[in-house]
C-alpha cells in the first residue's frame, strides 16, 4: 500500500522557489532543498521526480502568483502611462530583495538557456503573456489618446519587455531601487 504524502505540497513549492530564486538552480542541491523543505529525498522524487520537476514546479508557482497578480495589476490600471509606471517601479523592488535576487524568470533564462527546452517554453509563454497583456493596455491607451500612436502597440510592449529584463539583471548587479527607478521614467518617454 502507498503512503499518503505527509507534507504541503503547495507550501512546499513556494519555498523551493524561494531557494531557487534566491540561489539558482545550479547552486541549490538536493540536501538544500530537502532541509529547505522538511521533507527527505524519497519524497521530494515522489512529489516532484526530480530537481528539474521541482524547479519546474516553482517556476509555475511564480507564474500563477507573482506573475498573475503583475498582470492583473496592469490590465487593473487607470491610465497606461501610470499603469505601466507601477509594474516597472513594483518589478525593480522585488528584484533588489535579498541583495539583488533578480527574478525568478529571468534568472531562469540566463542560467538554464538555451540547453533546457523545457524552460525556454515556460519562460516564452511568461514573456508572451507579459507582452500581450502591455500591448493590450497600450492599444486600449492609444485609441483613447493617451500615448502616441507613432509606434505599434505590439512593438512597444515587447520594447517594454525587453527593457524590463535588463532592468532584472541590471537589479541583480546594481541591487539599489533608487538608482534603477529614474530608468523606467527613460522608458515610458517611448509612449510620447
Amino acid at each position: 500500500m502507498a503512503r499518503t504524502r505527509e507534507f504541503d505540497t503547495e507550501a512546499a513549492v513556494s519555498r523551493a522557489m524561494e531557494l531557487f530564486w534566491r540561489r539558482g538552480f545550479e547552486a541549490t542541491s538536493i540536501r538544500d532543498l530537502t532541509q529547505r523543505l522538511g521533507i527527505g529525498q524519497g519524497s521530494l522524487y515522489a512529489a516532484f521526480g526530480d530537481k528539474e520537476g521541482l524547479y519546474r514546479a516553482a517556476l509555475e508557482h511564480y507564474r500563477t502568483t507573482l506573475a498573475a497578480a503583475a498582470l492583473r495589476d496592469l490590465e487593473e490600471g487607470t491610465d497606461a502611462r501610470s499603469a505601466i509606471r507601477t509594474m516597472l517601479v513594483a518589478r525593480i523592488r522585488i528584484a533588489v530583495e535579498g541583495d539583488g535576487r533578480g527574478c525568478l524568470v529571468v534568472n531562469a533564462a540566463c542560467e538554464r538557456l538555451p540547453e533546457d527546452a523545457a524552460i525556454r517554453r515556460t519562460v516564452r509563454d511568461m514573456q508572451d503573456a507579459g507582452r500581450d497583456a502591455l500591448a493590450e493596455v497600450l492599444r486600449v491607451a492609444a485609441e483613447r489618446g493617451e500615448i502616441a500612436t507613432r509606434h505599434d502597440p505590439h512593438t512597444l510592449a515587447a520594447f517594454l519587455v525587453t527593457f524590463l529584463n535588463g532592468l532584472l539583471v541590471s537589479a541583480k548587479i546594481t541591487p539599489d531601487a533608487h538608482a534603477l527607478e529614474p530608468l523606467v521614467e527613460v522608458a515610458l518617454a517611448a509612449l510620447d
